[in-house]
């Protein structure tokens, strides 16, 4: 009986992902769409953001969204873009769906291949913004244009919010959260640029999807030592440089206190079932008893884990003196933070400053932008589940805080809870976002086609 009942399971799985297999036309279609804005050079700066919007813009009007649902915001050089899908509104507020338009900048010269050319070559897309995220900027896209050709009506409006400005000052959706609310006012939204699904470094195969429902703040902060200098031929102990040296040594062993919330925890407690060894009975013990500080130590000891044990800080930027034969007046370290959500900047600024003394000054650099974690929702979890076994049946999920940030956080600030939940699935080992010949497996981008479309239907469909 136990074995015709797991047959049977097999059967529905296997059922339900060919239902949810999207058409040769939706595929042929996605991946010139990815090819186009590939193409487009949408790093900070050069101005082809809003060019992106128009394109998209004309893609949505085809399909018959009505000019007055698109909207392309301007924001200095780059333009955010947002789509409504209209609904019935019967199932509630709208749903948001998030990704953003920009790239960070690649130099031709150091790929080895032309990183603004998509290019399939061993079963990957190679190009820039192939993982992040033009990939689910096409995918979203194509996602609409499909459902439009199925007349699909959802029970409530849909929204996509495209941003153009997310790898760097995200002015763009702070301007959407502050000044166009009622473009995006939401329910919740599902963020495109978080969460995601891992394959195996050795055999591809997929083994966990990670649901990001909270995020670090990222914060930055200016270490300074100050002196009146004098001449190099008469050194002197207070050398601002050496003092500098000195105060970062300090910060260097500094810890701040162990933190977590449901994400967190519930992260740990399913990441332990597939994490071998020590790691993975330090995050069994962890999550059934966060007060456990050596299960937090060994944690903490993985450069991958330990932000999301605690507030992380690291010096990133060094700069000094003014002649190299006088002592130096000033000496200035940038110190790049991450910090747990529940906590304020200014809190991390004061316990720096604690850490490094009077002598020395630490302050805050920019706005940074902070939000508390995201409900964990079983209506969103189980369509998220859903998604993700049309493709990959039986893989965990996994509740996740990202030690990083995204347009999601400014959302969250905002009261719109947002959930990270990329359609995609890559190896930790072909990790190349913001770096060389990034790239995203083929299969993986097609099945986001299935992953997208599953999702939808499941949370405004009849």
């Amino acid at each position: 009986m136990t074995k015709q009942i797991l047959l049977a399971a097999a059967m529905a799985l296997a059922m339900q992902s060919a239902h949810a297999a999207a058409p040769p036309e939706a595929r042929v279609e996605a991946r010139d769409i990815f090819q186009t804005i590939i193409a487009m050079k949408t790093s900070e700066g050069l101005g082809q953001v809003p060019r992106m919007a128009e394109y998209l813009s004309g893609k949505f009007r085809a399909a018959g969204i009505p000019s007055d649902d698109i909207h392309v915001v301007p924001v200095g050089d780059t333009a955010a873009l947002v789509v409504r899908y209209r609904g019935t509104g019967q199932g509630g507020k709208p749903i948001l769906l998030m990704a953003h338009m920009d790239v960070v900048t690649a130099k031709p010269d150091d790929w080895q291949r032309d990183p603004f050319q998509l290019i399939e070559e061993n079963g990957r897309f190679f190009g820039r913004g192939t993982l992040d995220i033009k990939s689910e900027v096409a995918l979203l896209t194509e996602t609409f244009l499909r459902l439009k050709r199925e007349k699909f009506v959802p029970t409530r409006d849909l929204v996509i919010v495209f941003t153009g400005d997310e790898e760097s000052t995200m002015e763009s959706t702070n301007v959407l959260a502050t000044r166009h609310r009622d473009l995006i006012d939401a329910e919740f939204a599902l963020n495109g640029d978080g969460g995601g699904g891992q394959l195996d470094n050795a055999t591809g195969k997929a083994t966990v999807f990670r649901v990001q429902g909270a995020e670090k703040a990222y914060a930055s902060y200016d270490v300074t030592v100050r002196n009146p200098g004098g001449h190099s031929s008469m050194p002197r102990p207070d050398n601002a440089i050496y003092e500098l040296a000195d105060a970062l040594k300090k910060l260097q062993a500094y810890q701040f206190p162990v933190q977590w919330n449901d994400w967190t925890t519930g992260g740990f407690r399913e990441s332990a079932a597939a994490t071998p060894g020590p790691m993975g009975e330090a995050m069994a013990r962890f999550a059934a008893n966060p007060g456990d500080a050596a299960a937090a130590a060994v944690i903490a000891s993985d450069p991958a884990e330990v932000g999301r044990v605690r507030t992380t800080c690291v010096a990133t930027l060094l700069r000094g003196g003014h002649a190299d034969n006088a002592l130096p007046q000033s000496a200035t370290a940038t110190v790049n933070c991450r910090i747990f959500p529940g906590t304020t900047a200014e809190a991390v600024r004061a316990a720096l400053q604690n850490v490094v003394g009077d002598k020395v000054e630490v302050s805050l650099l920019g706005k940074p932008q902070s939000s508390d974690p995201s409900p964990l929702r079983k209506d969103v979890m189980d369509a998220v589940a859903k998604a993700v076994h049309a493709n990959y049946p039986g893989v965990r999920l996994v509740p996740d805080m990202s030690p990083g940030a995204s347009d999601g956080a400014i959302f969250r600030a905002a009261g719109i809870p947002t959930y990270g939940v990329s359609s995609l699935f890559w190896k930790d080992s072909e990790d190349f976002a913001h770096g060389l010949n990034e790239r995203v497996p083929v299969a993986s981008f097609y099945a986001g086609l299935d992953h997208w479309y599953v999702l939808l239907k499941t949370l405004a469909g009849r």
